[in-house]
């Protein structure tokens, strides 16, 4: 098991009690080195299901569960490994009752959150409010918090806009990305008989790229660290780079200060690049004020030089890419080992039109995501109403997919009454008859949502018997692919539905215990980034690179000011 490691691998895997800090730099083996360590303290005959491991993506996650794993023979109880938002839904599924909520809520991603923003504010740009709503979450400030604050008009706004928003989500029973975390470390804040059953549950606690961290975050880890200190992060000072988004790379920098008796491993020998990359590496990040420090080295050898190239304008940098990605294909290099990074999206548009003229197949990296397109998001919100008839939310989406000429004002209707009979909209159609419905939304239709109410219950008993059998009547009752044929990019659309019917079997086929809710849980967690599949070069953000490896890789835009971007108010 350690025999693969070498020598500071090996102290780290090693490491049983006490905090640990793994620093590791890119390539240097810390998937192999917290996987290893995952699987010799369970050899050391340490209760698997007392470890959990945090990871920020489902793509690290599956990763580290398969090569532990491999690992790891005859385990009854394997241990938690998962991402943040996935521990936080667990959690909050077993413990949401404490803030007087139900377990059966519904998740919301960013695009719901704005449809909901801009129901509540429709004069202020909701990426906006949704960001800062965000950002005040992750700083777990309440909207009284916001308004304590500041004085500031927008924030004023913003605070009013964020209290609405909450009262809306509990009415019902919704919680978003953020909430996962936040309702998570409320519950643990506010309960410490429960700060210590999970304290004492989980002794052993790992965390992936913690350099990602950001306040709440590291609020919840100490939490879960209520009665030990068997805490192992894993990360990268030079790799902080989210810090725009929350991350604060002051956890990792002051990880040692606040967690007393800290072992500090540094993992310097680099597996992915060769001398001549790692020089420049190096001699670059020295420049940083603050960091931990450590000097990466190649295992690969000297290496070619870097080359660099000083163009006169963006077309004929783009020129230059294109003519120099040519004669790598020419030569017999795949085009899925080039990559092209730029430190913003809007360079991206010189070199796609350089490279559609020079007619190099290329994919662009963060575009739309299969889980934001509409038609996944209709079918996600059927089967939410399907497995909770309480999900106002949801029913709003698909009361008129395919169209029922039910419109907006007629379901405002059936909500205002709902809200003032403490219902929610489903149960409300399914109690009135069709005379008193009829009062509400017309006798038309009155019959349209009671057949549309029949529907869905009949889906529901389908559902409790044949799960299979639930995914074809799911079509054929609502005629779902024969509304999209008539939308625009309709082959497209039919293919991603079909593809997602087929996740929804291979789901339920590999876990036979499992229901239509622990799909949609599954789902609602997913990172969204489509695989990625050769035959084309890749564009993309650094951001978007972070974890990904290339043989050959373009950095275009590398300029003073630009290359890092130097905002407003920098020095």
């Amino acid at each position: 098991m350690l025999s693969a490691l070498n020598v500071s691998q090996k102290l780290a895997a090693q490491h049983i009690d006490g905090p640990l800090l793994i620093l590791a730099g890119a390539g240097s083996g810390k998937t192999k080195t917290i996987t290893t360590r995952l699987a010799y303290l369970i050899s050391l005959g340490i209760d698997p299901a007392s470890i959990l491991t945090l990871t920020f993506t489902n793509k690290a996650a599956t990763e580290m569960r398969n090569r532990a794993y491999g690992l790891i023979e005859n385990i009854q109880y394997p241990p938690l490994l998962c991402t943040f938002h996935k521990f936080g839904l667990l959690f909050l599924k077993f413990h949401i009752g404490k803030l007087g909520r139900k377990n059966n809520f519904v998740i919301i991603d960013s695009d719901d959150r704005k449809k909901i923003l801009k129901m509540i504010d429709k004069e202020t740009t909701t990426s906006i409010l949704s960001n800062e709503i965000s950002k005040f979450k992750n700083l777990m400030m309440t909207p009284q918090d916001v308004k304590k604050t500041s004085e500031d008009k927008l924030y004023a706004k913003v605070a009013q806009v964020y209290e609405q928003y909450e009262e809306y989500l509990v009415k019902n029973n919704l919680v978003d990305f953020d909430d996962l975390l936040l309702l998570t470390y409320r519950i643990l804040d506010e309960n410490k008989e429960v700060a210590i059953e999970a304290s004492e549950r989980y002794k052993y606690i790992m965390v992936d790229e913690y350099q990602d961290t950001n306040e709440l975050q590291y609020k919840l880890l100490q939490k879960l660290c209520t009665v030990h200190s068997n805490l192992c992060v894993v990360g990268d000072d030079d790799q902080s780079i989210y810090g725009w988004r929350g991350a604060n790379v002051k956890n990792i920098l002051n990880f040692s200060t606040i967690f007393k008796g800290t072992t500090v491993v540094k993992l310097e020998e680099n597996y992915r690049s060769t001398s001549k990359i790692l020089e420049h590496a190096n001699s670059l990040i020295e420049h940083n004020r603050d960091r931990l420090g450590k000097i990466l080295r190649s295992t690969r050898g000297v290496g070619e030089d870097i080359k660099f190239y000083e163009s006169n304008d963006e077309n004929d940098e783009t020129r230059k890419i294109a003519d120099d990605v040519k004669r790598l294909l020419n030569s017999g290099v795949d085009a899925g080992e080039i990559a092209i990074l730029y430190r913003v999206n809007a360079l991206s548009r010189a070199l796609e039109e350089g490279f559609n003229k020079a007619r190099i197949n290329y994919k662009l990296i963060g575009g739309m995501k299969f889980y934001e397109r509409a038609e996944i998001k209709d079918l996600i919100a059927y089967f939410r109403v399907i497995t909770n008839k309480n999900d106002n939310f949801s029913l709003k989406r698909i009361i008129n997919k395919p169209k029922r000429g039910i419109g907006p004002t007629t379901v405002d209707k059936l909500e205002v009454e709902a809200i003032a009979m403490k219902k929610s909209v489903f149960n409300l159609i399914e109690e009135f008859d069709n005379n008193e419905l009829a009062k509400f939304v017309g006798k038309k239709n009155a019959m349209t949502l009671k057949v549309f109410m029949a529907s869905v219950k009949d889906l529901q008993e389908v559902l409790q018997t044949s799960r299979m059998r639930f995914i074809d009547l799911f079509d054929e009752t609502f005629d779902f692919k024969e509304f999209y044929k008539n939308q625009p990019e309709s082959s497209d659309r039919i293919a991603n539905i079909d593809e997602f019917y087929g996740y929804l079997r291979d789901f339920l086929l590999q876990n036979m215990d499992a229901n239509l809710e622990d799909f949609l849980n599954e789902i609602s967690l997913k990172s969204d980034q489509d695989a990625l599949e050769g035959g084309a070069v890749s564009m993309m953000s650094i951001h978007a690179s972070k974890g990904l490896e290339y043989q050959y890789v373009f950095v275009i835009g590398l300029e003073e000011g630009f290359f890092p971007l130097v905002g407003e108010g920098s020095d």
